[in-house]
């Protein structure tokens, strides 16, 4: 596989680095990966030499190549594996199921490799990436999944899929599609005009019990509110899948050559689509629903009139295959909720006790459900990335890696 060495704080010098941390042997290197369906992922190995066991990090819709664990994970005596997947830095045709062929690509590059350990380390939405690819990869070939959601084939079953030895959880939500389900905006009456309103259950309302210095929701209008954000997923996978029918139905007619001009436009037609106001957890707002050290606001800023309704936020845009295979917390299969009771790997979970992102009722469901007899929860002090709450605080981060590293320490490879 091409490989080519590279100065990581010359040309990848992150700003959640500290350079005392680095060993002054490191090595890194940069490696374009293939995998089995032919796409085509980039990978950075860091390691000093020698080491047995690696820490692999990852996220579906980003590269950390200089993610603040990697410091701390060589510390703890490990090579550290950074990749991307096929769609890192655009999610809008992110598929999980080939995401977990990227994964794999990876995997088989670094047994390959010779090492005899394999930590996964999944943070925020690269743990359901990892959840997934374990639990597929605990299965045998003729038993893992064949098809996306949407229909589309994938060849899991012709993957390599090495079996993970540990299994790391840093903040991890449920699943990106139960985490977009928590906060979308049920008040949306159509999803054509992102101005519709159903004002009985708009959040940021003050007969709702909205108010700019911290909502007060009741429970009747919490229970109502939570419905409606199920109602709208399921009317979401409604439009997606009739987009994705009527393309296969033009497909057909094509091959059965009942065609004309516009079943071939249809056929070869990608249909994108927006998801509008999708920044409204009541959690975020109101702090007094399962209550931790976090601020007023969520990960998008303390203003929802202007998160909500901006450009930024999960799942913004779409196509009907990335949304029900990412996005829908009903169809998606990418959780690590869902995929917990398969995982037996030795598993340790990190919470943070500010995050605005995943909130402890959830996380201590995954806890417990994970089927692993060896497995430990750790609460840190600290924001959803690491940060410290206060000034002067010591850094989340560096918790978070020394927790790790105590968990490590009698089971690492050395």
């Amino acid at each position: 596989m091409p490989e080519q060495a590279f100065q990581p704080l010359a040309g990848l010098r992150g700003a959640q680095w500290n350079e005392d941390r680095l060993p002054a042997d490191l090595v890194a290197t940069v490696h374009t990966l293939t995998t089995v369906d032919g796409a085509n992922a980039t990978g950075y190995l860091y390691r000093r030499g020698g080491e047995r066991a690696v820490c692999c990090l990852m996220h579906p819709r980003e590269i950390l190549a200089t993610h603040y664990l990697v410091p701390e994970l060589l510390e703890a005596g490990a090579a550290v594996w950074v990749q991307g997947s096929r769609s890192a830095g655009n999610d809008l045709r992110l598929e999980h199921e080939l995401a977990v062929l990227d994964v794999d690509a990876g995997t088989a590059f670094l047994r390959d490799a010779g090492y005899d350990q394999i930590a996964l380390v999944g943070n925020s939405g690269g743990g359901g990436l990892y959840a997934y690819y374990a639990e597929q990869a605990n299965l045998a070939s003729a038993d893992r999944e064949t098809k996306t959601p949407a229909g589309r084939p994938v060849k899991l079953a012709d993957a390599p899929m090495a079996r993970p030895d540990l299994m790391i959880f840093v903040a991890p939500h449920p699943g990106q599609g139960l985490l977009l389900m928590n906060s979308l905006d049920p008040s949306v009456t159509d999803e054509d005009d992102p101005l519709s309103l159903d004002s009985s259950l708009f959040p940021f309302a003050a007969a709702n019990g909205y108010a700019p210095e911290g909502a007060r929701y009741a429970p009747e209008f919490v229970a109502r509110y939570r419905a409606a954000q199920r109602a709208r997923v399921e009317r979401i996978d409604a439009k997606a899948r009739e987009m994705v029918r009527v393309r296969m139905a033009a497909r057909k007619a094509e091959r059965a050559g009942y065609s004309d001009e516009i079943t071939r436009l249809t056929a070869g037609w990608q249909q994108v689509f927006e998801v509008p106001r999708t920044d409204a957890d009541l959690r975020n707002w109101d702090l007094a629903i399962d209550p931790t050290d976090r601020s007023f606001g969520s990960l998008w800023g303390r203003d929802p009139f202007k998160t909500n309704m901006n450009g930024v936020g999960f799942g913004k845009v779409c196509t009907p295959e990335s949304w029900l295979s990412t996005w829908s917390g009903l169809t998606s299969k990418a959780g690590v909720l869902r995929c917990a009771p398969t995982i037996e790997q030795p598993t340790f979970v990190i919470r943070y006790t500010a995050d605005a992102c995943v909130f402890p009722e959830e996380l201590e469901e995954i806890f417990g459900a994970f089927a692993a007899t060896d497995k430990d929860l750790a609460v840190v002090r600290g924001t959803h990335h690491g940060q410290p709450i206060a000034a002067g605080e010591p850094s989340g981060q560096e918790l978070a890696g020394k927790a790790i590293r105590s968990w490590l320490k009698d089971r690492l490879l050395t």
